[in-house]
């Protein structure tokens, strides 16, 4: 089963890329092929920058991405809403790619659950 997961909130201040992520990691748990592509749109974009650093004790959106992208999962960015933010692909983590509209328009296309955050 191909699930897209798009989510638009910022990575700290409300839970929902927290949840998202969480979403995410059980599904590439199931067995039977799950696929799974996170597409982080508007300010969801600063969840995929490398280097974050934060309190301890506190959940890391940098390393909850790490493990969708270990999973064999897929992280996807809205290049657009990295532009209007000032984020280039060189602050981006490891495996997270730049990517359009038209992608998310096949991805949607593709999947057969999407559920957005």
């Amino acid at each position: 089963m191909k699930t897209a997961i798009i989510i638009n909130d910022p990575p700290y201040g409300t839970e929902r890329v927290y949840n998202a992520l969480r979403l995410a990691h059980a599904l590439l748990k199931h067995e039977g092929g799950q696929e799974v592509t996170v597409f982080l749109m508007a300010d969801a974009v600063a969840a995929a920058k490398a280097g974050q650093k934060t309190p301890e004790g506190y959940y890391n959106v940098e390393r909850m991405l790490k493990r969708v992208l270990i999973g064999n999962g897929r992280v996807l960015l809205c290049g657009t809403c990295m532009d209007a933010r000032g984020f280039d692909d060189a602050a981006l983590i490891a495996g997270a790619h730049r990517s359009s509209m038209d992608e998310l328009a096949a991805l949607t296309v593709a999947s057969d659950k999407v559920l957005v955050f």
